[in-house]
């Protein structure tokens, strides 16, 4: 058995990755971690000889060592066969002097679609393994939700509950949720934002009566968000990818460091960043690019945690989060796998809604981490700007990290481009001076400004029925998705 991983809270909680991928949180609350990733040290030169599903082979391999080599081929090929409209996945562009990494060109048109086309794949093969059925609850800000529903969509043995905060997410991602088809998957509204619905998720995880309704059906409570293994190992893959690129392209020699600029919110995308870092991927320096919620360059910059603030609805609602879950995991790291110290930190967050991390260990995050934020104004101005210069159009999230990454001194710089631009249509026209009132009609207009056609998925929207109008309270989630086990798993 290769029980490599164990829990950001208790050490002596060891399963195997299949495990990890099915459980997705721990019962003490923790993440599931693997302490010895650093001594993992991948080969450069063989990445940059090699395409982007056997890299993809390559890289998880070595992160899922219960997984053989076969069932992980099988996987990739299912996940990155002819779903992404790029034959690259993650294409890079030069914009100015930054290279921006196209991370939407999957099924939802958002980053979220490079784990989440694999993920099911893995999931299957987890619970197969195990003769489980599984339950995906996810609380989503945004794109998570969508590319879930898609990933999840009608696989055995699942089914999918997505929770996302009402009136907190753009018409787009709303509509991409709400009209979603297949047999297993249910879509709820929650009065509230997107915090309150994640901290409810993790605590239904936990929750007795509900396992309990779970285990009477053989299924299993699991998450489709970054704190599931399975979600955020597959991101490290374009890290490389990037880096392979910029190799083969002649910017950069093996071993030269790179920098990346990373727009996020619950810092799970820029996590995965640090452990192909650990990995042995040649970084210079991880920027951690924010909105006005800066929750995490306050925490960067001070050492202190702090979520007792003002939630703001911004233009990038996909980062407009306040508890940023993957920090956990960061912690336990730098902390030299302390679980002790990761698991008072998270106390007091829960008790206090902050805590503070010594300042030694914050020199020690400091020293590859930087950060930055940008509120709304700024951004609409950087897309203004970056269109009027390079004629390229970014999205709301990706032109916060372009921004961030424009302005660091490190170069070569990678800024992650995280969604389409037509997924923001109307926030993206009106910061070139465009106006226009319909969500749909604004994806069209905007055609005429970019480079390509409105993605597939999000150009058919507007023919498509809404299928899934619920909108309740956060303290009816627990009884909904009792009723929902019962309903798709009665046997």
């Amino acid at each position: 058995m290769h029980e490599v991983y164990e829990s950001t809270r208790n050490r002596d909680r060891k399963i195997t990755s299949k495990q990890a991928i099915f459980e997705g949180i721990s019962p003490d609350g923790g993440l599931y971690v693997w302490p010895e990733l650093a001594q993992v040290q991948l080969d450069l030169a063989t990445i940059c000889k090699q395409s982007y599903k056997e890299n993809a082979v390559y890289i998880l391999s070595h992160l899922l060592p219960d997984f053989t080599k076969e069932e992980l081929e099988q996987c990739v090929a299912n996940a990155y066969g002819n779903t992404f409209s790029s034959p690259d996945i993650t294409p890079l562009r030069k914009v100015g002097d930054v290279y921006v990494l196209e991370l939407f060109h999957g099924p939802t048109s958002a980053f979220k679609d490079v784990a989440l086309t694999l993920l099911p794949q893995l999931m299957s093969v987890a619970l197969q393994s195990a003769h489980q059925k599984a339950l995906i609850l996810t609380a989503t800000s945004g794109d998570t939700g969508k590319a879930a529903l898609a990933g999840f969509q009608d696989v055995k043995d699942t089914g999918i509950v997505v929770f996302y905060p009402d009136h907190k997410v753009s018409q787009v991602q709303y509509r991409q949720m709400v009209t979603q088809r297949g047999k297993n998957v249910k879509v709820y509204g929650v009065k509230g934002n997107f915090d309150d619905a994640q901290s409810k998720v993790k605590e239904l995880f936990l929750d007795e009566d509900l396992r309990e309704i779970a285990a009477k059906h053989h299924v299993r409570l699991t998450s489709a968000n970054s704190i599931n293994i399975g979600r955020l190992v597959p991101q490290i893959v374009y890290y490389f990818e990037a880096y392979k690129q910029l190799v083969n392209r002649g910017v950069i020699q093996l071993g030269d460091k790179i920098s990346y600029s990373v727009p996020t919110g619950n810092f799970g995308d820029v996590l995965a960043g640090y452990y192909g870092y650990l990995m042995g991927l040649p970084v210079e320096k991880f920027y951690v690019a924010s909105n006005a919620n800066h929750v995490l360059t306050d925490f960067l910059t001070t050492g202190v945690y702090d979520r007792n603030r003002e939630f703001i609805q911004t233009i990038s609602p996909s980062m407009d989060i306040l508890i940023s879950s993957n920090l956990e995991r960061l912690l336990y790291y730098m902390s030299d796998c302390d679980a002790d110290f990761v698991k008072g930190c998270m106390d007091e967050l829960a008790q206090t809604g902050k805590y503070q991390i010594p300042a030694e260990m914050l020199k020690k995050i400091q020293s590859l981490f930087d950060c930055g934020y940008i509120d709304d104004a700024q951004t609409k101005a950087v897309i203004g700007k970056t269109y009027k210069e390079t004629n390229e159009i970014l999205d709301p999230h990706s032109a916060i990290g372009y921004e961030i990454g424009k302005e660091a001194k490190e170069r070569p710089m990678v800024s992650l481009a995280t969604a389409s631009p037509y997924k923001f249509a109307q926030d993206v026209l009106a910061s070139i001076g465009v106006t226009e009132e319909d969500p749909m009609q604004a994806m069209k207009k905007l055609e005429e400004y970019a480079h390509e056609k409105t993605p597939k998925g999000l150009a058919e929207l507007d023919d498509l029925p809404i299928l899934h109008k619920d909108v309740i309270a956060i303290d009816e989630m627990k009884q909904d998705v009792a009723n929902y086990i019962e309903e798709l798993f009665h046997d």
